[in-house]
C-alpha cells in the first residue's frame, strides 16, 4: 500500500507520513507513506492520497488530479502523536472504497 500525505509545503505532511508509516509497521502492515505537496499527486503511483486539513479548499482539485482515492484528514491529525488514529482513518477510507459499489458513492 502506497500512501501520499499532502500538505502545502511538504513539511507537516512529513510528520504525519512518518507516524503513519510507524503505526502501520507496528500493526504488521507493509505500507509506505510519503509526504508531498499538491503537485506530487499527478505523478501517481499511490493507492491513497491523504490531504492536510488546511488544504480543504483544494481537495476537489486534488481529487481531479489523483488516480487514487483522496480523503481530507481530520483537523486534529497533527496531534496524533503515534499515528494510530491516522492509520485507522486510512483503513476506513480504503474499506469504504473497496466495499462501495461503483456509481453509488
Amino acid at each position: 500500500m502506497r500512501i501520499l500525505v499532502v500538505c502545502g509545503a511538504g513539511a507537516s505532511s512529513t510528520f504525519v507520513a512518518q507516524r503513519l508509516r510507524r503505526a502501520a509497521a507496528d500493526a504488521g502492515l507493509e505500507w509506505d507513506a510519503s509526504a508531498g505537496m499538491e503537485n506530487s499527486v499527478s505523478a501517481g503511483g499511490h493507492d491513497l492520497v491523504l490531504v492536510g486539513p488546511h488544504l480543504a479548499d483544494r481537495v476537489d482539485a486534488i481529487r481531479d488530479a489523483a488516480a487514487a482515492p483522496v480523503a481530507l484528514l481530520p483537523e486534529d491529525v497533527f496531534s496524533d502523536r503515534d499515528g494510530a488514529r491516522t492509520l485507522a482513518f486510512a483503513r476506513s477510507i480504503l474499506i469504504d472504497v473497496t466495499t462501495t459499489p461503483k456509481g453509488t458513492s
